[in-house]
């Protein structure tokens, strides 16, 4: 189980949630400006709420209560912005184990490269190892950022979009792809996305964020029978 409910001002915005899941995918849909990448980063410790609480499984990360507000390092949330954000001056072994955090032994990061390798391989990406990021099309990036982020064990992934920069062609692979990937974990997940089709594919329970605010909430098939919104019927009236 995760929670957060949270109060944030960033900018023009202010964000007032309360959403929770299970280790079923969370869809977060809503129009552009909606707060829906600022949540993302206020669960990942980017952005510091005026109030709230955030538990990820049995972990309280940030409460204002209590003045709990773990650093982003400490809440092992696994975070895949859009465009991926792949450090172009490593190559996709060394992107890849970049947070991991051994017990002190071996030398030369040994140990982060031997586990890395070996997610990449479970993922299907061993054969992009060595290969630089300005190398990879728009799928293998998102694997290898899917990668990075599985590779802190995370207690919730945060996906922003995960299949925007895509062609057509690659989306429909990488969406079940995706899903099965998901379905096999079992670990909490929150995916922002644009498109119905992948609400379709992940078997998501759906939040939808309008203007910083939860404005409906549930099975997709039941947003889809009773929107409670112009955007909410739009989105899904797009199937």
């Amino acid at each position: 189980m995760w929670q957060a409910r949270v109060e944030v001002s960033v900018g023009h915005l202010t964000l007032e949630v309360d959403l929770e899941g299970d280790a079923r995918p969370v869809a977060l849909i809503g129009p552009n400006g909606s707060g829906k990448t600022t949540l993302l980063r206020t669960i990942a410790g980017a952005y510091a709420p005026l109030s709230g609480h955030i538990q990820l499984g049995d972990r309280v990360v940030y409460d204002s209560v209590s003045g709990v507000d773990l650093p982003p390092e400490e809440r092992r949330v696994g975070y895949v912005p859009q465009g991926y954000g792949l450090f172009p001056h490593l190559r996709v072994i060394d992107n890849v184990a970049f947070g991991w955090r051994p017990e002190p032994s071996g030398e030369d990061g040994k140990p982060g490269r031997a586990v890395a390798t070996e997610l990449l391989k479970r993922l299907g990406c061993s054969h992009l190892a060595h290969r630089w990021p300005r190398s990879l099309s728009g799928g293998e990036g998102q694997r290898v950022a899917l990668a990075r982020a599985l590779m802190i064990d995370p207690r919730i992934l945060l996906l922003d979009e995960p299949l925007s920069a895509m062609d057509a062609t690659a989306r429909r692979a990488l969406r079940s792809y995706l899903a099965q990937h998901l379905a096999s974990r079992q670990a909490p997940a929150l995916v922002v996305t644009q498109d119905v089709r992948d609400v379709t594919a992940l078997g998501a329970t759906v939040f939808a964020l309008e203007g910083g605010r939860i404005v409906q909430s549930g099975p997709a098939a039941e947003l889809a029978a009773h929107p409670a919104t112009e955007f909410v019927a739009e989105f899904f009236g797009a199937a």
